[in-house]
C-alpha cells in the first residue's frame, strides 16, 4: 500500500497537499509539522514518498534531505517549497531530491512531480541563464550565496528575518558562539558590512 510523509508548517498546505496525494493513490498519509519529526517518521513507516518543505522549524528540508541521504534512507523527495528555485533547486538536487515545486504555481504541477517521482523520473524546472535573467550585480551576488554551505543559508536566512543568535542557537541546537561564528563568517563571505546589509541582500535576492 503507498504511503507518504507531508512535512510542512501549515495545516492549510498540509490539507490541499493531502488532496493531490490522495488522487494520485496514496492511503495511508502521515504528517510532520517541524523538521525533527520527518526521521523518526521515515524510520518507523517507511513511506513510499516524503513531501517536503523546505521551511520548517526545528530542522530545516536541506538539513531534512542531508540526513536522509546520510542515513541512506530508501525515500524518494518532492521538495514543494516557496524558497526561490534560482537559489535552492540545485542544492534540494544535490542533496538527493526527486524534484522541486515551487508553491506559488498550479497544484496541477505538484501532481506531475508526484507522478513523475514515483514512477522513477525526476522533475525539476528550467531555470534561466544568469547571463540573460540577472544584470550583473545580481549575477555576482548569486555567484557570493551560491557558494554558502545549507548550514551558512538557513542561518543566513534567519539572521536577514531579524533573528536574534540566542533564537538561531536554540532553533538549531547550536552553541551562541557557534551561531557569532556563521554571522562573522557570512558577513566576510558575503562582503557585507553588518547583519543589516545581509537582510538587505536576502530582500534583493528574494530569500526572505
Amino acid at each position: 500500500m503507498k504511503s507518504v510523509l507531508i512535512a510542512d508548517d501549515h495545516p492549510v498546505i498540509r490539507g490541499a497537499v493531502k488532496i493531490i496525494l490522495k488522487q494520485e493513490g496514496f492511503k495511508r498519509i502521515h504528517e510532520a509539522s517541524s523538521g525533527n519529526e520527518v526521521l523518526p517518521i521515515i524510520r518507523e513507516h517507511k513511506p513510499s514518498l516524503l513531501v517536503l518543505d523546505l521551511n520548517l522549524p526545528s530542522l530545516g528540508g536541506l538539513e531534512v534531505l542531508e540526513r536522509i541521504q546520510a542515513g541512506e534512507m530508501a525515500c524518494p523527495v518532492v521538495v514543494f517549497t516557496s524558497q526561490e528555485p534560482e537559489f535552492f533547486q540545485d542544492r534540494c538536487m544535490r542533496a538527493g531530491a526527486g524534484a522541486y515545486v515551487d508553491k506559488t504555481k498550479s497544484l496541477e504541477h505538484l501532481q506531475k512531480a508526484v507522478h513523475a517521482v514515483m514512477c522513477g523520473y525526476t522533475y525539476f524546472i528550467q531555470l534561466a541563464s544568469s547571463s540573460v535573467s540577472l544584470n550583473s550585480l545580481k549575477n555576482s551576488e548569486k555567484q557570493m550565496i551560491d557558494l554558502l554551505s545549507n548550514r551558512e543559508m538557513t542561518i543566513f536566512q534567519l539572521l536577514a528575518r531579524g533573528i536574534s543568535n540566542k533564537e538561531i542557537a536554540d532553533l538549531l541546537h547550536l552553541s551562541h558562539k557557534t551561531v557569532s561564528t556563521y554571522k562573522t563568517r557570512l558577513i566576510e563571505k558575503l562582503n557585507v558590512e553588518s547583519s543589516v546589509h545581509l537582510r538587505d541582500l536576502a530582500k534583493r535576492n528574494h530569500l526572505i
